[in-house]
Parts: C-alpha cells; sequence; structure tokens
C-alpha cells in the first residue's frame, strides 16, 4: 500500500496516524534507516522488533490507509495554503532538530521561514491587566530588535504577545494544540489571519485534529524547542507555561520568568521559576545579557513601564482614583469611596469613565485594576 508513496507524502501519513507518538517514530524511522516509506511497508515482525511499537501500533501502519486519507489531507491543505514542512527541509526550524523528540514535519500556513532568533513568551490564560501590559511591550521591544516572538495563540499573556509583535511590524509564529483549520480560541480568528499573512501559523497535528489534554503539552514543547528562551510572564504554580518552561530547561533553553504581585496566584509559577534558577526579567536588557546578544543601535529599547494615562487630562477626583492603584493594588468601589470620602455614584461614575479609556477594568471577582 505505500508503493504510491513518495518520501514526503509518507511522512505527512506518519504524522498523521494518532497511535505513533513522536518518540515512536522517532525510533521506527531509526529502525529503518530513516525511511518513512520503508516503514509503512515494513512487516509486521519488524515492526514489533522496535521499541514501544504494539500490535495495536503495527496494525495501524500495516492498514495506514484504513486511518489516514492522504489524497484528502492534501487537497485541504492546498485549499487552505497550507504547506508540510518536514524535518530534512531547510525551512523546518533549525533548533527544533535539536530536540530529543522533535516532530517530524509542521503543518505551516504563512509565507515566512525562521530566519532570526526565536524567543517565547507564555502565559496564564487570565492575565492580569499587568501581565497584558508587560506581555505586549516585551514583545514589541523585541520584534524591533530582531527577534521572532513565539506563542500558542491562547487567551491571555499568548494573544498580548502575539499582538505586541504585531503592532510593531515585527515577525511571529503561532503554534497550536490541534489543526491548522481550526481556531482555537474561536475569537482569535482575526488575530490567526493577521499572523498567518505576516507569520506563520504551525502545527504538528493534521487536520481536523480538536485540542485536547494531549495536545497542549505536545504543543508547549514545539514551542520551547524553537526559541532560544522562554519568558513566563504570568503562571499560576500548576499553570501550563510551567510545562513550557520545563520542556526548555530539559532542551537547554534560557528559562525567565517576570515577577508579579506576591499576593497574586497569577505570579505564583513566575516566582517558583525565579527561585529555582530562571533570570528574573525587569527590562529587554535582562533578557539580552542572558542571551548574549547585544543591542543593534544605540537606541535604547527598555522595557516600556508608562501608562497609557499621558495621553489623557484628568479632573481632581479622576486623579484621586487612579492615585488608589498605584503599586498594582487591586480595589473595590466600596474601598476607593472610603478612602476618598467620595460618595459610591461619584466613585462608580469615575470608574465608569476611566473603564472607557481602557486606564481600569473590572475583573470577574469585582475588584478593578489599572493598566
Amino acid at each position: 500500500m505505500a508503493s504510491n508513496l513518495n518520501h514526503r507524502k509518507a511522512l505527512l501519513v506518519l504524522n498523521g496516524l494518532k497511535h505513533v507518538g513522536p518518540i515512536m517514530l522517532r525510533r521506527l524511522l531509526d529502525a529503518f534507516d530513516h525511511d518513512p516509506v520503508a516503514v509503512l511497508a515494513g512487516d509486521r515482525k519488524k515492526l514489533l522488533s522496535v521499541k514501544g511499537v504494539g500490535e495495536k501500533a503495527a496494525k495501524v501502519l500495516a492498514h495506514w490507509s484504513e486511518h489516514f486519507d492522504i489524497s484528502r489531507e492534501i487537497e485541504r491543505m492546498k485549499a487552505s495554503n497550507i504547506r508540510f514542512i518536514a524535518q530534512p527541509d531547510d525551512a523546518f526550524p533549525p533548533l527544533l532538530k535539536e530536540m530529543y523528540d522533535p516532530p517530524i514535519g509542521l503543518y505551516w500556513k504563512g509565507e515566512y521561514n525562521i530566519d532570526r532568533p526565536c524567543i517565547a513568551i507564555v502565559g496564564t490564560r487570565r492575565a492580569t491587566l499587568y501581565g497584558h501590559s508587560i506581555a505586549r511591550k516585551l514583545a514589541s521591544a523585541l520584534s524591533q530588535l530582531g527577534f521572532c516572538i513565539v506563542s500558542g495563540m491562547a487567551r491571555g499573556i499568548d494573544t498580548a504577545a502575539h499582538e505586541g509583535a504585531l503592532e510593531a511590524g515585527g515577525q511571529t509564529v503561532a503554534v497550536l494544540g490541534c489543526g491548522l483549520d481550526i481556531v482555537y480560541p474561536p475569537e482569535n480568528l482575526d488575530l490567526y489571519k493577521q499572523i498567518a499573512v505576516t507569520g506563520a501559523v504551525a502545527s504538528e497535528f493534521p487536520l481536523g485534529r480538536r485540542a485536547d489534554r494531549q495536545s497542549f503539552p505536545m504543543r508547549n514543547r514545539v514551542v520551547a524547542g524553537m526559541c532560544e528562551a522562554v519568558i513566563v510572564v504570568e503562571s499560576a504554580v500548576a499553570g501550563g507555561s510551567m510545562i513550557t518552561a520545563r520542556f526548555a530547561g530539559e532542551q537547554g533553553r534560557q528559562v525567565m520568568a517576570v515577577p508579579g504581585r506576591i499576593d497574586q496566584s497569577s505570579s505564583g509559577g513566575c516566582h517558583q521559576l525565579i527561585r529555582d534558577g530562571a533570570t528574573m526579567v525587569t527590562s529587554v536588557d535582562d533578557i539580552l545579557e542572558e542571551l548574549r546578544y547585544t543591542r543593534p543601535t544605540q537606541t535604547e529599547v527598555e522595557l516600556p513601564m508608562e501608562s497609557e494615562a499621558s495621553q489623557f487630562e484628568f479632573n481632581d477626583l479622576e486623579r484621586q482614583v487612579l492615585d488608589c492603584f498605584k503599586g498594582g493594588e487591586l480595589c473595590l468601589p466600596d474601598q476607593i469611596s472610603q478612602q476618598l470620602n467620595r460618595s459610591s455614584a461619584q466613585v462608580s461614575a469615575t470608574l465608569m469613565g476611566l473603564e472607557l479609556k481602557r486606564l481600569v477594568a473590572k475583573r470577574a471577582d469585582g475588584y478593578f485594576e489599572a493598566h
């Protein structure tokens, strides 16, 4: 059944078989002299001699056409302008080849190929305004310095990182934990389209594969493997970004973390990483120093900490309310009212005005926080 397959199509088939993971694929290719066509044409006895290959996997490999429709996959790829970049290709991200269990190929949407050092910026889906702001500004500054920003296009920090790179006119790559024909989360459809136009959206999963508990860690290992460093902006101790950081450490990449408030769970993971030896990031220079890069020009590109408030003029009450948020404070309207000795109606109206100016935002727990 493998007689009509060439090398690339055979790799596409192997990549799309559900019961054959990255480590098993590497062992199979080693056993068959790195010939994917030979793997799919291999006899049962030789397949079973490969460590980790059981009866189920051997049966799937021997009857692969019953499990993966290669013609349909290629047609769908062409219709969506998606290509499959295999390990031997020049366009395959170079650092991925150094991993212990790299994907044998990546589905890739976008004309951009990795042509510069990559840095991952990752973090919690439930990011604070502080986290959003820092991730966006870090990504923007690093893009201006010539780095490609890699993340997972998830809600929260990932989204902010991609947006920061795009706003700076830089390059960004989104690595998905599902097939490229599925936009997840769905509200990031416009972001997906923007990245695909100027950068690239990538996945090791075949079209139609939905995200699940297994696919996200696999995605995270690719994010870490593509990059020289992983920067965690906000993460709980048990957050998914901690998995990305662990993969980065195992693969010899630099692990960095942005500190946050000690009383917020969304910073607990970052503080643990810093305590365990990750580089603490308080400016872009911290990143450049750790990676031993020098600035390409004399122009200072610091991590911007200025508030957007400088764009507006405020009355006395607005200034007083904003002062309540200094130091990253989280405030309830009643607390502000008591602190300023103002009526609840005055404070509520002022908070609404500041929300419209996108200077404060109301959290799910009723507290307000400032950008």
